[in-house]
């Protein structure tokens, strides 16, 4: 059993992972995720709200799916179980970096100097998104804990998490983002949308343009996710934009569910899911319920956009 693997035949749980436990390794690995997102944007075509940015949950990890390179193609992904960084030109060729206690300005070496070995030259903008500190990754000394069996740990939430936002997105035949991991805010996320515009969105996310948030915030929407911070063990969250009237008063579940109007969120502690009788049952019903304060006050068209699960 590879270092990191613990538990790893039982990927269909929901494991325990305290955040202020793995925070160091989280706070590492948020950064080099940004590393690989920006990558994959500097070179991806623009698809709208941003959707050709994000990482995917895949069977090892997390990765980029396929990148354009002039006639090539590429793709990085984090692996999670062996614990390396797995670059794969459509050339045949590939390289392999290390998931170690590493720092990033080390990490962001190695890729790019990766990338440069394949003939697959990127230049990206090296100050990370949506963090209060942005330190440049060349420059960045200070995150450098990397724990194999954490990263595992994540990995496996993410799986679980996943799995029911995939379901949730299935019920939805209306425009509807794929279930995607923004390395911005480090959050998985799936998100609805009316069909109707949006108010322009004010911005204000740190150390990330407005005109960003603009894009993003285009369409009126209800956006839920998975964040492995907020709470002990990570939180799952819903928001809509605009926020419509009497959306902080709606009869979301389960109980351990709650409004914060400091981030205009509906909350749910992961460890609330983790140990119910039915986590994927419990999830569920917070994110029908959650995105139904959104839909309901907000008048969507709900008959012409959800639909039966039970399609052939």
């Amino acid at each position: 059993m590879t270092n990191g693997q613990q538990g790893a035949g039982a990927v269909g749980e929901w494991p325990a992972l305290l955040v202020r436990e793995w925070a160091d390794t989280r706070d590492t690995l948020h950064m080099w995720t940004q590393v690989v997102g920006k990558i994959r944007l500097a070179m991806a075509p623009m698809v709208n709200h941003w959707w050709q940015v994000p990482l995917y949950v895949s069977a090892r990890g997390l990765t980029t799916s396929l990148i354009p390179h002039d006639r090539r193609s590429f793709d990085i992904e984090f692996d999670f179980c062996e614990h390396q960084l797995h670059i794969r030109s459509s050339s045949g060729d590939e390289r392999r970096i290390p998931l170690a206690p590493k720092s990033v300005a080390e990490f962001y070496r190695e890729t790019m100097a990766a990338l440069r070995e394949l003939d697959l030259e990127v230049s990206i903008w090296t100050k990370p998104r949506e963090v209060e500190r942005a330190i440049p990754f060349e420059a960045d000394t200070e995150h450098a804990a990397y724990r194999p069996e954490h990263a595992h740990l994540f990995w496996r939430q993410l799986l679980a998490a996943n799995r029911v936002l995939t379901e949730f997105r299935s019920r939805f035949v209306g425009k509807v983002s794929p279930v995607h991991f923004f390395w911005g805010a480090m959050d998985l996320a799936v998100t609805r949308f009316s069909g109707r515009t949006a108010p322009e969105h004010p911005g204000g996310a740190p150390n990330c343009a407005d005109w960003v948030m603009v894009e993003g915030y285009s369409h009126e929407l209800s956006s839920c996710g998975f964040w492995p911070g907020g709470t002990s063990e990570g939180t799952f969250y819903s928001y809509a934009y605009p926020e419509p009237a009497g959306y902080a008063e709606q009869p979301v579940r389960p109980a351990a569910a709650n409004y914060s109007a400091e981030v205009g969120e509906y909350l749910l502690p992961y460890e609330s899911v983790r140990t119910a009788t039915d986590p994927e049952g419990t999830l569920l019903e917070f994110l029908q319920t959650s995105y139904e304060a959104a839909a309901g006050p907000g008048k969507w068209d709900r008959r012409g956009l959800e639909t039966s699960t039970e399609r052939a």
